[in-house]
């Protein structure tokens, strides 16, 4: 779509002399700046754009996340108090994690304690690394008082099936010698016994939600090594360690808890974030949700968007991916569903304009189209990214 029918949507049905209401509902730019930030900049950019000044447009921020990284970020920013605990970390090593609550709801991220960001520059773990710090981290939201968890999984430096979680929850996973099996996925080959008894009783009267963008199964082809294995270190002989150390961890569980661990291995999601969604389906009683789904609904983004004459969306690049539940698409869907109108801020743009238009989305302002350097594009994301809303504004709010 160009600019001048993009402009002429954009007119329509705006009440004469009226603010527009403009909802900003972005994610992260990874890399660059927070979801939070996002919003910052476009507001600026907005204001400073709008052909009949800052009085001429109303601006709400609902940062967004679809449960990886800036899960907990975007609840605390929706008015959810931050919380934190000391935790294991992927390697073993004591890391500080955030969590966020609100009454008795909790959203917890697994990256926060299980995640690539505690891994030093350029080293991996991808046969050790625990998730250890991910049950901690949800014991210290239900010592809390939680009893709604949205659990979002994303972003780690595990492929442990969940093991981790599950030990630091009360499991006992055992090798032949009936001792603990050690941290991460490869060391599963040698698990012999798996006793889920002893799970912290509180999670049985706890509902727990399982908010992934994936929805892959736990092993094969599609499966949580071999998807995601490379990108956090793992050789092609890895993978194939973690696939089998993956389906013997899960022929040992159903020997704990009958068939219904072979189902929860091939449900939606088990294969999230290195397994985990797989531990959280058999052993917290979890029940899957695509993440932004949830996060929208936790955030109170239908409220918000009753209150919007346009949305604003986006993240750090808007691709294939976008369109298989990331945020973008999410806000775009539900926006849609509405009847109110989406474009979208992104780093760089790597859709045609039909798939854009398929996805519920307008128009795309891309970074890129200002600075061709995707260096300097992440260098100076936050003036860029004004500029552009400046554009936007002159497109869409006149």
């Amino acid at each position: 779509m160009d600019a001048a029918k993009a402009g002429a949507r954009g007119r329509d049905g705006i009440r004469p002399g009226a603010p527009r209401r403009v909802l900003i509902a972005a994610d992260k730019f990874k890399g660059s700046l927070t979801a939070v930030e996002v919003a910052e900049h476009v507001t600026a950019g907005l204001r400073r754009g709008a052909p009949g000044g800052a009085g001429a447009v109303s601006v709400e921020a609902l940062p967004v996340a679809d449960g990886g990284d800036g899960t907990v970020d975007a609840a605390v920013a929706a008015g959810f108090e931050r919380r934190t605990a000391r935790v294991t970390g992927p390697l073993g090593e004591p890391v500080t994690a955030a969590y966020a609550l609100r009454g008795e709801v909790a959203v917890v991220e697994m990256a926060e304690a299980s995640g690539l960001r505690h891994l030093p520059r350029g080293v991996f773990a991808p046969l050790t690394a625990t998730t250890y710090g991910s049950g901690e981290l949800l014991r210290a939201a239900l010592d809390a008082g939680a009893r709604t968890i949205v659990f979002g999984v994303g972003g780690s430096a595990t492929t442990d099936g969940g093991a981790g979680m599950l030990a630091a929850l009360g499991a006992r996973l055992l090798d032949a010698a009936g001792e603990p099996v050690e941290h991460g996925g490869g060391p599963l080959r040698g698990l012999a016994t798996a006793d889920l008894s002893g799970l912290d009783p509180r999670l049985a009267d706890t509902e727990i939600v399982l908010a992934s963008d994936v929805d892959n199964p736990l092993t094969g082809p599609k499966g949580a090594a071999a998807v995601y294995g490379p990108q956090k270190g793992a050789t092609e002989a890895d993978v194939a360690v973690l696939d089998a150390a993956l389906a013997h961890y899960a022929e040992i569980l159903g020997r704990a808890v009958g068939s219904r661990a072979a189902e929860c291995a091939q449900a939606p999601g088990a294969g999230a974030a290195g397994g985990i969604g797989y531990g959280a389906l058999v052993g917290l009683g979890a029940a899957f949700r695509p993440g932004i789904e949830v996060m929208l609904d936790v955030l109170g983004f239908a409220p918000a968007l009753a209150r919007a004459d346009l949305v604003i969306t986006g993240e750090g690049s808007l691709d294939e991916q976008t369109l298989h539940g990331k945020a973008p698409a999410g806000v775009a869907a539900a926006a849609r569903a509405r009847g109110v109108e989406v474009v979208a801020v992104c780093g760089r743009l790597a859709l045609p304009p039909e798939a854009l238009a398929d996805a519920g989305i307008s128009r795309a302002y891309p970074l890129t189209a200002l600075e061709p350097d995707p260096a300097r594009c992440i260098a100076e994301a936050g003036p860029l990214l004004e500029r552009a809303a400046e554009r936007l504004a002159a497109d869409f709010l006149v």
